[in-house]
């Protein structure tokens, strides 16, 4: 009889190296799940640069919409051409004075959706009444031609229109800012109450 030495492994040892693997595979799943939320992040950071800065240049044509439509108006009641805003309110498409209007009120309408309803057929032009300026290019190139990709659009809205205290003494002036860069279109809109000041009323 033969004596055989026979190396016995302990029953444990193979459970040890699959939870050894199993901790390998968690640790390099956080890893790469970490690796992937700093390139997304990385990879987004200049896109949300670009879009706070088409903001910020679609709220200064805005602005731009409003010094000339405030310039306009003022030379309209100085000449006389205007002694009120009756006849000047923005009132079609109907209902976009009109808070009861589901459709057409221009507080439930997107920028976009106002300039669509005012060009609806593209052309760049208003085909609308009473509209200051649509899609008014400022800013001059290089080539010293104005510069389409920014522009403003300003209209007048009669903002008590159906109410017992509707008057013709003042209006909201409603001047949209847009920026186009690329396929991406950036707008931005400044509501501005104006009244006129009657002689003799106190400042």
């Amino acid at each position: 009889m033969k004596l055989r030495n026979t190396c016995l492994k302990p029953k444990g040892h193979n459970l040890e190296k699959g939870i050894a693997l199993l901790i390998v595979i968690i640790v390099m799943a956080f890893v790469l799940t970490i690796g992937v939320a700093l390139l997304t992040v990385t990879s987004t950071g200049p896109k949300v640069a670009g879009n706070i800065r088409d903001q910020q240049e679609a709220f200064n044509a805005a602005e731009a919409g409003f010094d000339v439509g405030w310039t306009a108006i003022g030379d309209f009641f100085a000449k006389g051409s205007w002694s009120s805003f009756e006849g000047h309110y923005l009132k079609e498409p109907y209902g976009i004075d009109m808070p009861s209007s589901k459709e057409n009120y221009f507080r439930r309408l997107s920028d976009l959706g106002i300039l669509k309803l005012i060009d609806p057929d593209g052309d760049g032009k208003s085909n609308l009444d009473n509209v200051l300026f649509y899609r008014q290019a400022y800013i001059t190139n290089f080539q010293g031609q104005l510069d389409t990709q920014y522009t403003y659009t300003v209209f007048l809205v009669d903002d008590e229109s159906g109410s017992a205290a509707s008057d013709s003494s003042d209006a909201l002036m409603v001047c949209i800012g847009c920026i186009k860069a690329g396929s991406s279109t950036s707008t931005s809109r400044l509501e501005i109450g104006l009244a006129i000041e009657l002689p003799g009323a106190n400042t």
